[in-house]
């Protein structure tokens, strides 16, 4: 290791900026949110069972409710424009705007050139566990997903259940698209009910078992019409390890909820990111 120089704990004191200031972010009605849930009414359950995926579809305006049942299990979430596949979840802008963790009031925010809320939280019944004396915490967009190109890897097996997989199987089923043509629009994740952080000595990613309990759940409003795909990940409460069928695993469940129109009044689905696409051409 090279030699530390003279000033080097002058270099380490001093204080972080933080990158993204998000204060001039538009703020999310959750007042309107949490009054046009209270009159949601349910319409569909879909069900990711264990070491699988499930496809859904949400109508702007709409909730949907990721449930945990029978056993802890984590899940691993994608989501799409309905109407426009090339608009999706964008895990690292979201990270960089709201933090490693999501919750109550945070958003899902879209690709490049859209950049815009996908959908809201608006209920997280983990909302109470913070950040514990690990550095861990729940809804992480830090892990990519498991998949079977790091499995085969880091140990030169086939695997087919990792989450890069399952998601590709559900969007395929959902949109007619190839298992070749899915795989490409598979994106980073919101790790559902995860719990994870990174080491303090060597800055590794790690999980630790999800503190999820069945009942626990996530709730979010759909700002534009979405597509959306879950994973029951392999790892199950990840206590251990994923990407194998070791773990004791179990399903998890998606509510779809309408809301009447005229508990919306005033709310519009966000418009696309206004920069003007030039790049200074």
């Amino acid at each position: 290791m090279t030699q530390a120089p003279a000033d080097a704990e002058a270099r380490r004191a001093v204080e972080p900026v933080i990158c993204y200031p998000n204060e001039t972010l538009p703020v999310p009605d959750m007042a309107l949110y949490r009054d046009a849930l209270a009159q949601a009414e349910l319409v569909e359950t879909v069900v990711a069972a264990p070491r699988e995926a499930c496809a859904f579809r949400v109508p702007a305006g709409g909730f949907f409710r990721i449930r945990s049942v029978e056993a802890p299990q984590v899940g691993d979430l994608n989501l799409w424009n309905a109407n426009d596949l090339s608009e999706r979840f964008y895990s690292g802008k979201t990270r960089a705007l709201h933090g490693a963790h999501l919750t109550t009031g945070e958003r899902m925010w879209s690709s490049f050139p859209h950049l815009r809320p996908m959908a809201t939280i608006v209920e997280d019944s983990l909302d109470w566990y913070g950040i514990d004396a690990f550095g861990g915490s729940v809804h992480d967009v830090i892990g990519t997903r498991c998949d079977p190109h790091t499995h085969h890897l880091l140990s030169g097996g086939q695997y087919h259940h990792c989450c890069h997989s399952n998601l590709t199987r559900a969007l395929a089923d959902a949109t007619g698209l190839s298992a070749e043509a899915a795989a490409r629009e598979v994106h980073d994740v919101l790790n559902v009910f995860m719990c994870t952080g990174f080491t303090r000595d060597t800055g590794q990613y790690f999980m630790k078992a999800s503190p999820v309990r069945p009942g626990d759940h996530l709730t979010f409003f759909a700002e534009i019409d979405l597509l959306g795909a879950l994973s029951a990940c392999p790892g199950g409460d990840c206590s251990s390890e994923h990407s194998s069928d070791a773990a004791r695993c179990a399903p998890l469940e998606v509510d779809i909820l309408s809301v009447p129109q005229e508990m919306l009044k005033g709310w519009q689905p966000p418009a696309r990111n206004g920069y003007d696409g030039s790049h200074g051409m």
